[in-house]
């Protein structure tokens, strides 16, 4: 019978197989998460609402969080915010439903990634191996270095004036494929699928990404003048710029 997934892919950087929390109410989805998650290789640790969620994170801390919305106690926003005002850890948000409104909120508080039930079990893991396979430091491009920003791609760290940033895996790899590629405007369509490898999606995503990162690199995030808008195509990267953009 051939296998879905490969365990080998769940194995960190170090080696040892990657630790997954799910962190939901409803027993049934999971149940079912964790069932795939663990036949697919990785070690797998559950919380039922959001103060056991934060408890079981410190006692064994998971390279990736699957966290739902909606939870008792604590909602999955301030869970994330929490978990995050500790140390950068991935973040796929469950949402209840397709509210756009849920999204963004999960994305604004540094979720990487989300789902919205019902959802396909299998689709979940692929997503948790993208995510991770982005989180681990990489070797395919050397140092970056543009306007006081400088970006190592193996150690997947950033920096602004020497000071380190905190950004989130998207926001990560959108400032270094910017820094990849100075003076060219993509639209967001060009960058769900040039950046994070999707040929479909929420586009609203990036616009939230883009504000967030902005937020972080520019001087005047309410006057860009780095990560510019294209009026009527997308989003440029121009180091050298010296005009501010209010738009978004």
């Amino acid at each position: 019978m051939h296998q879905p997934y490969e365990p080998l892919r769940a194995r960190s950087g170090s080696g040892r197989p990657s630790r997954v929390l799910v962190v939901d109410d409803d027993p049934t989805v999971s149940e079912v998460v964790a069932g795939y998650l663990d036949r697919a290789g990785y070690v797998v640790d559950r919380a039922a609402d959001g103060p056991s969620a934060l408890t079981r994170a410190a006692a064994h801390r998971p390279d990736l969080v699957v966290l739902d919305l909606m939870l008792p106690g604590m909602d999955g926003l301030e869970v994330c915010r929490r978990l995050r005002g500790h140390r950068p850890v991935p973040v796929i948000m469950l949402t209840a439903r397709g509210d756009e409104d849920d999204r963004i909120l999960g994305l604004e508080v540094g979720a990487d990634d989300y789902v919205t039930k019902p959802f396909s079990p299998r689709e979940l893991v692929l997503r948790v191996e993208s995510v991770l396979r982005r989180s681990r430091p990489g070797t395919g491009t050397g140092p970056l270095g543009a306007a006081g920003l400088a970006v190592d791609p193996a150690a997947r760290r950033a920096a602004k004036n020497g000071a380190e940033l905190a950004l989130t895996l998207r926001e990560f790899d959108l400032l270094s494929f910017f820094m990849r590629h100075p003076g060219r405007a993509y639209s967001r369509e060009d960058l769900m699928r040039e950046v994070w490898g999707w040929d479909f999606g929420d586009l609203s995503t990036v616009t939230v990404h883009v504000r967030r990162l902005r937020g972080k690199v520019e001087d005047d995030p309410a006057r860009p003048r780095m990560i510019q808008t294209v009026w009527g195509v997308g989003y440029r990267f121009d180091p050298g710029s010296t005009e501010g953009d209010r738009r978004a």
